[in-house]
C-alpha cells in the first residue's frame, strides 16, 4: 500500500515537472515571437535545438558548451553544500542558544539587506579573485538565508509535549534537538534544499561573472560582446533547463522520502 502511494507521488511530481518545462518553452517562444526583438538577436527554442542538435556545427557547439556547463554545475554544488551546511549549523545553534541567536542574527540580517553585488568586491578582495573560496562564499550567501529561515521554522515545530517527554527521561536540550526537533524538521530541510537549488546556480553564475571568469557565468558577457547570440541563448537555455530539472528531482525525492516516513498527505 505504501509503495503504491510512493509510486503515485513520484509519477505526480514527474508530471508536474513536465508541465513546468512545457509552460516555460511556450512562454519563451511567446516572448521571442511577440516582443518584436530582431531574429538576429532573439533565438527561440527551435533555433536553440537546431544550434545544439541538428545543425551542421551541432557537435562542435555541444563540445564547447559542455565544459562550461560542467564548471557552472561544480561551482553551484560548492555553493549549495556550503550554504546548506552553514544554514543547518546556524539554525541548530540559534535553537540551542538564544544568546547565539541574539549575537549573530543582527549580523545575518544586515548581510541579507546588502545587495550581493555590493559585497562581492570585498569578498573577492579577501578570498582572492578566481579562487574556489570566492565561489564558495558568494554561492553560499545566496543559499544561506532562505535555507536558514526554512530550517529554523522546521526546528521550531516540535510539540512541547515531545520536548517535555525527553526532559522527563533526563535528556538535555541537545538530546531533544537530536531526537525530536531535527527528525521532525525533515519537510523543512527538503524544502530548504529544493529552494536552494536555483539559488546555488544563481550564486555560481554571479561568482563566475564577478570573480572567476569561467563557466557559463563568465562566458555570457563574452558571447554578447562578440555577437554570438546562438551560443548566448543556448547557454542560458541549457542552464535554466538543467536547474529546473534538478529542482524537480529534489522535489520528487522529497515527496518519495516524506511519503515513506509518513510525513506526506499526498498519498490519499
Amino acid at each position: 500500500m505504501r509503495s503504491r502511494g510512493i509510486q503515485r507521488t513520484v509519477l505526480r511530481s514527474t508530471g508536474y515537472s513536465l508541465v513546468s518545462i512545457v509552460v516555460i518553452l511556450l512562454l519563451w517562444q511567446a516572448v521571442v515571437s511577440l516582443t518584436g526583438i530582431s531574429p538576429y538577436v532573439a533565438k527561440g527554442p527551435l533555433q536553440v535545438f537546431e544550434h545544439l542538435f541538428t545543425g551542421e556545427d551541432a557537435a562542435e557547439n555541444r563540445a564547447e558548451l559542455a565544459p562550461l556547463l560542467a564548471q557552472t554545475m561544480q561551482d553551484a554544488a560548492i555553493g549549495f553544500v556550503v550554504g546548506m551546511l552553514a544554514a543547518i549549523a546556524l539554525a541548530i545553534a540559534f535553537s540551542l542558544s538564544k544568546a547565539v541567536e541574539a549575537g549573530v542574527m543582527p549580523l545575518a540580517l544586515l548581510l541579507r539587506s546588502v545587495p550581493l553585488v555590493a559585497l562581492a568586491p570585498v569578498i573577492i578582495l579577501i578570498t582572492g579573485r578566481g579562487s574556489t573560496a570566492s565561489v564558495a562564499v558568494i554561492g553560499s550567501i545566496v543559499v544561506l538565508f532562505p535555507a536558514l529561515a526554512s530550517v529554523l521554522y522546521g526546528l521550531s515545530r516540535a510539540t512541547p509535549q515531545s520536548l517535555d517527554l525527553v526532559h522527563v527521561y533526563g535528556g538535555m536540550r541537545a538530546t531533544a534537538m537530536r531526537k525530536v526537533n531535527f527528525p521532525g524538521a525533515a519537510p523543512s530541510l527538503f524544502a530548504a534544499a529544493r529552494v536552494s537549488v536555483p539559488g546555488a546556480v544563481t550564486g555560481a553564475l554571479l561568482a563566475e561573472w564577478l570573480s572567476t571568469g569561467t563557466g557559463i557565468g563568465g562566458m555570457i558577457q563574452k558571447f554578447s560582446a562578440s555577437a554570438r547570440f546562438d551560443d548566448l541563448w543556448a547557454s542560458v537555455a541549457v542552464i535554466t533547463l538543467l536547474t529546473l530539472v534538478l529542482y524537480n528531482v529534489v522535489q520528487i525525492v522529497e515527496n518519495a522520502v516524506l511519503a515513506q516516513l509518513g510525513m506526506s498527505t499526498r498519498l490519499t
